[in-house]
């Protein structure tokens, strides 16, 4: 397989959102092709038309455009394929492999009850499997795939490592169904075989149905996938990941605030690992990502980590693109555009902001000062921190402030100056002047807010507290 491209595919059904279990199957998956020259494709799992909708593909695609995760070819529906999925096992009835089998519903579960009752083992066995065409009867029937009845099936998983079934363990499964649509078994593996999908790195979840899918690919003769079986993402507590544990949809993390890269990063990171690296690059990560670096132990989603990691990719972007961040999360968000001056305003307060947020929201809220417009509405402690006397000491400022040369060892020194006139710390006249810049208790240095407004709004600013 060295001399062949790799493929992969990510095949989310369509029946709810992007689950971050699913983003992270994706994201592998993509890893694992775009890294080596190989091609991610992405099919559509839609047979169970009760529950797919449109909503729910629209939904998934959303998510994947989101993270970054583009794919190749056109989107596959497996709907749309069922007359393929069909025609194989049709040519499995011709070759042998499979057989027809007329048992009913109410046959099969009369079998289960008495082997129940009996202590036997419940796993049906079709009296039609070997019986004589000439004794079939004008009736409805399913196609059965011939399972072999002794020996191991083993799936050499890159992952799991070998993991060995019992064929006595496995039944006849269905490929077609008495109103002749295919089973979804039997899908998958038609699916991947003619998308060329050299590589099946999906949850380990599906461990199990390998076993069954292997007799397809053997019936056909045709070529075996790498199977690699990832374990599921549990919760801080080591519990399979539900909604009790917090979000579980990717939109539902964008609304959050998350950087992509960081996001990316992190699901990166969850289940793999390369030696102690925590935070790199998507460049690093195609670089470094295998699948000897997957854990079989399940990984336990940490939000706090989560945090750590998005903060730093926070801190490491580019200003530029970090404001076309800014803008689509609040696209997404329903929030309102930047104007154009809160946005030169930002892009110049980036560089004493972005290395105290973990989130874009907290980014947002840390720029509040150059973001609002005058006047500002003073919170609580700040509006107790403009007193007669703090007054007084924006009144002896204001010239000072006026004539500065306007750098920031100039207003250190003005600030140092006006502190020991009135014989108190610096941090009693940088108080009231962070109240009047930024209408908050807690800001970004007074120094930085003031360089950031310039010498025209800091004035504006302090004269409307004075008022």
């Amino acid at each position: 397989m060295s001399d062949t491209q790799i493929v992969t595919r990510f095949a989310p059904s369509p029946t709810g959102f992007l689950h971050i279990g699913g983003a992270r199957t994706a994201l592998f998956n993509w890893l694992f092709a775009r890294g080596r020259g190989g091609k991610f494709l992405l099919r559509i799992e839609d047979t169970d038309r009760a529950r797919s909708t449109p909503e729910a593909t629209a939904a998934i695609l959303d998510g994947l455009a989101w993270l970054k995760l583009d794919h190749d070819d056109e989107a596959v529906s497996q709907h749309a394929r069922m007359d393929r999925h069909a025609e194989v096992a049709l040519q499995m009835l011709d070759s042998g492999h499979a057989y027809k089998c007329f048992a009913t519903q109410d046959e099969i579960a009369a079998f289960r009850d008495a082997a129940r009752a009996e202590g036997r083992s419940t796993l049906f066995r079709s009296p039609w499997r070997d019986a004589d065409p000439a004794d079939h009867p004008d009736l409805p029937y399913v196609v059965r795939i011939k399972a072999p009845l002794d020996g191991d099936t083993v799936i050499k998983d890159e992952v799991q490592g070998d993991v060995k079934i019992r064929n006595s363990e496995l039944d006849d499964m269905v490929c077609l169904r008495s109103d002749g649509t295919p089973t979804y078994m039997l899908a998958v593996v038609v699916d991947d075989h003619d998308m060329g999908v050299t590589h099946v790195i999906r949850g380990d979840d599906h461990l199990n149905n390998a076993a069954r899918q292997l007799q397809v690919y053997r019936a056909m003769g045709w070529a075996e996938p790498v199977w690699a079986h990832i374990p599921l993402i549990h919760g801080p507590d080591g519990k399979k990941l539900s909604k009790r544990h917090g979000a579980l949809g990717v939109e539902e993390y964008r609304a959050m605030g998350y950087p992509v890269e960081g996001l990316r990063n992190y699901l990166t990171r969850l289940g793999w690992s390369h030696g102690d690296d925590e935070v790199f690059t998507t460049e690093q990560a195609l670089e470094w990502f295998n699948l000897e670096g997957i854990g079989r132990a399940p990984a336990r989603f940490d939000f706090k980590k989560l945090e750590n990691v998005a903060g730093q990719h926070i801190a490491m972007t580019d200003d530029a693109a970090l404001m076309t961040e800014i803008a689509t999360f609040l696209a997404a968000t329903g929030a309102p555009a930047l104007t154009d001056a809160q946005k030169d305003g930002l892009n110049r307060a980036l560089y004493c902001l972005k290395d105290r947020a973990k989130t874009l929201p907290q980014l947002l809220d840390k720029a509040h000062f150059i973001l609002e417009i005058r006047p500002l509405e003073l919170d609580e402690k700040s509006a107790k921190a403009i007193d007669t006397v703090s007054r007084g000491i924006l009144r002896e400022l204001t010239p000072h402030l006026q004539n500065a040369n306007w750098s920031r060892n100039a207003l250190e020194e003005i600030v140092a100056t006006v502190a020991e006139a009135h014989s108190v710390k610096a941090g009693n006249v940088a108080q009231p002047l962070r109240a009047a810049l930024a209408g908050r208790s807690v800001s970004p240095s007074v120094f930085d807010m003031m360089l950031i407004l310039g010498r025209d709004e800091t004035l504006s600013r302090i004269a409307d507290v004075m008022d």
